[in-house]
Order: structure tokens, then sequence, then C-alpha cells
């Protein structure tokens, strides 16, 4: 029997309700329980503007990076039960306020786009709030075409909302 190769997965982490710092740093700590997983590496902490509706409080975010034996939707749905064991009204409003938010980035050389999942996440490319952390931790992480150095330049830093590093 052939064991599942482990292979590299990007995880967008951020919250802005209940003591945000809290609920990114638990759920960091609940990657850290993954089964056939492992955080290898994670970002500092950013604070941003929301990116939906401005009349909700700021996000903290970080972003980390596993090495997983899971396959794509094995792992999402793994971050979904992590969201809603925090807490997380899987009916939200999209862009709104939330206990956590966990984000599949990007699997691998994995390319896929479906109802429940598309890979690499898209919008990654407009996200300063992701690839700042991002940056900080795999700089050459290459999303088909882009390395995350390259995506930050291109991005539009004007329309972006402020971001601050934190920790």
């Amino acid at each position: 029997m052939t064991m599942p190769l482990w292979r590299p997965a990007y995880i967008g982490i951020g919250s802005n309700l209940g003591e945000p710092m809290v609920q990114v740093r638990q759920g960091i700590e609940s990657l850290k329980r993954l089964p056939r997983s492992s955080v290898v590496l994670q970002s500092g902490l950013f604070r941003s503007a929301p990116m939906g509706p401005k009349d909700q409080p700021d996000y903290i975010n970080a972003v980390a990076a596993i090495v997983t034996r899971l396959e794509p939707r094995e792992l999402l749905a793994q971050l979904k039960d992590i969201e809603q064991g925090q807490g997380r009204d899987p009916g939200a409003k999209r862009w709104g306020p939330r206990i956590l938010d966990l984000d599949l980035l990007a699997f691998s050389t994995v390319i896929m786009a479906s109802d429940d999942l598309t890979l690499p996440h898209p919008g990654i490319a407009e996200r300063n709030f992701v690839l700042l952390p991002w940056r900080e931790i795999a700089p050459h992480y290459r999303v088909p075409g882009m390395t995350t150095v390259e995506m930050l330049a291109q991005s539009i830093v004007a329309d972006e909302p402020r971001i601050e590093k934190l920790d």
C-alpha cells in the first residue's frame, strides 16, 4: 500500500469578532492538531481594514504553511470544522464580520475550480492582507505564474484597505 505524499498547503487566517487576536491564535493552534498534517511556518499578525462592508471592526490576519497528507477537499472540510468549532456562523454574510475565517489559499501545484473549492484561491493577488503575511513565510512560493513578492508588487496598494504588522 502506497502512502499519500506530504504536500504543502497555505492557509489564510482572519478574524474580526470575539477578541480577533485570540481567535487567530486559537485557529493556528487548531491547525496544529489537523490529522496527517503539520504546521511548518506561521506569519506574524497583521491588522487590516475590512474588505467588505466598512461598518465592521478591523481584521486580524495571518498565513500558515502546513504539510499534509490530506486531499484538498479533506483539508477544506477540516478547516470548516475548525471554523464552526470556534463559533463561526456558516450562513454569515459574505465579507461580513466573523469569529474565524480559514481560507485554503494554495495546495501544492493543484489547480482546480469547482462549486466548493477553487485553487489557488481566487483574488489572492488583490489582497495585501493575504500577501504580506504570506510573503513573510514563503516569499518565493509560486502561485501559477507569479511569486508572492511579484503579486504584492503588482497589487493595487492605493485601493487596498490599510494594513499594519502587529508582531
